[in-house]
């Protein structure tokens, strides 16, 4: 009995473009390509791409070494050396691939960074991370520092604080590890393939207020933020990509389908949920499984906002280039205060109709899990609609327990049940 994940054709066009991208990067040393490593949040992809520098993003290596069961080793590795068991396992596993040859999840040897590119600084762990791994590689190092939303908006000053380190650090780290001057032409083209390709990623989430959601825009969605929110935004390819996504999401609409599933077309859409948290990478099968035997498809969810927010407006803008990276930066999700968390948490449960919204809280992620408690009840008491919470980890199998998140499931998806038919019940 295979245990893939069925997939549609955009997925399938997904994969390929993520495993021709770490081919490139497996000949990167050969062909003398500059690399730079960044992270997903606040990357600063079109102006990577302006110096022809090939981006690479550990969380992706991580998260891709658990969906092949290869992090559970890495991680062991790393705390055999030191790293503490309650340290973020994204980090462990990173640490120990590079320990072991720093071989990539897809079998190809990753190069050496020409420069760590810090550019989000919303997860303090990051900060840890690129000093670890400017120990392990001896290189560069760049830092963009981005300012807390921690009055819920980005002010003036701000972005002219990010624009003066773009311009007076960051630019020049970049001019000086890969040999080239700093184009504007060049990363004006790159953003305007990127807010193209916005447009479509947005029309794709607003999909899902369609009854029945021809998405799923969480466990399904993972697919369709990889090219937006890593190494691809900001290309023809990414652009091309979404084409395709919008054709394929739109015809499922037209068609009154619902999302595939790991088993094949979805049933019948029984309930609409928003989930809050990342994904357990090292079981993500089993998870989407679980919300898909129940009839539940995830029509928002705040892990597909965590590289950029466009369906709250945000679109990458040529023609202020420096300040449209610095909002990006400002504006990801984890980079919001609670409040603000709180508020778009209620508005995806009001949109998109939805009968309850989950919290997947993970173990080592403080980034997210800070806080979950007080959003859940307070987006409960804002919508009326039930929440729930569960627990599992990014990518250390240890911290799944499959038993115990399918009871949990069960569960809520009764309650749920049981206070839709509670005002029948009172009216007879």
């Amino acid at each position: 009995m295979t245990t893939d994940v069925r997939k549609d054709s955009s997925m399938e066009l997904q994969k390929a473009m993520l495993a021709r991208h770490y081919e490139r990067l497996g000949r990167a040393d050969e062909d003398g390509h500059p690399t730079a490593y960044t992270f997903v949040p606040g990357n600063l992809t079109e102006l990577l791409l302006s110096f022809d520098l090939l981006p690479v993003l550990p969380e992706i290596n991580a998260l891709q070494n658990a969906m092949r069961k290869k992090s559970a080793g890495y991680i062991g590795l790393a705390e055999k050396s030191g790293h503490s068991e309650d340290v973020c396992t994204y980090v462990k596993c990173d640490i120990g691939m590079a320990r072991s040859g720093n071989v990539g999840p897809t079998g190809h040897r990753l190069p050496k960074p020409s420069v760590l590119l810090l550019s989000y600084t919303g997860c303090f762990t990051f900060l840890k991370w690129f000093e670890l791994l400017q120990q392990e590689y001896d290189c560069p190092i760049a830092m963009l520092h981005t300012p807390y939303q921690g009055e819920g908006r980005p002010t003036p000053s701000m972005i002219e604080y990010m624009v003066r380190q773009l311009r007076e650090k960051v630019i020049p780290h970049l001019e000086a590890v890969s040999g080239r001057a700093f184009d504007p032409d060049r990363l004006a083209y790159h953003l305007e393939l990127s807010a193209r390709s916005e447009d479509l990623f947005v029309r794709v989430l607003e999909s899902a207020k369609h009854r029945p959601s021809p998405i799923d825009a969480y466990f399904g969605g993972v697919y369709y933020i990889s090219p937006i929110f890593t190494a691809f935004r900001g290309t023809p390819e990414a652009l091309a990509y979404y084409e395709a996504l919008w054709e394929e999401v739109e015809e499922r609409r037209r068609q009154g389908l619902g999302p595939i599933t790991p088993d094949g077309e979805m049933g019948v859409e029984r309930y609409r949920v928003v989930v809050e948290g990342p994904p357990c990478w090292t079981n993500f099968r089993d998870l989407w499984k679980m919300f898909a035997d129940e009839g539940a498809v995830v029509v928002a969810s705040t892990y597909t906002r965590v590289g950029g927010i466009y369906d709250g407006g945000f679109r990458h803008d040529p023609a202020r280039p420096l300040e449209s990276l610095a909002e990006y930066c400002l504006g990801c999700y984890t980079n919001l205060n609670l409040p603000s968390r709180t508020e778009m948490i209620a508005r995806q449960v009001r949109d998109y109709q939805a009968d309850g919204f989950l919290i997947n809280s993970i173990k080592s992620c403080n980034s997210f899990s800070a806080g979950q408690l007080l959003i859940l009840r307070e987006v409960e008491r804002r919508t009326g609609v039930p929440g729930g919470f569960f627990e599992s980890d990014l990518v250390d199998p240890r911290y799944f327990s499959g038993a115990n998140v399918k009871n949990r499931l069960e569960s809520y998806f009764q309650m749920v049940q049981q206070k839709r038919a509670a005002p029948a019940r009172t009216a007879r």
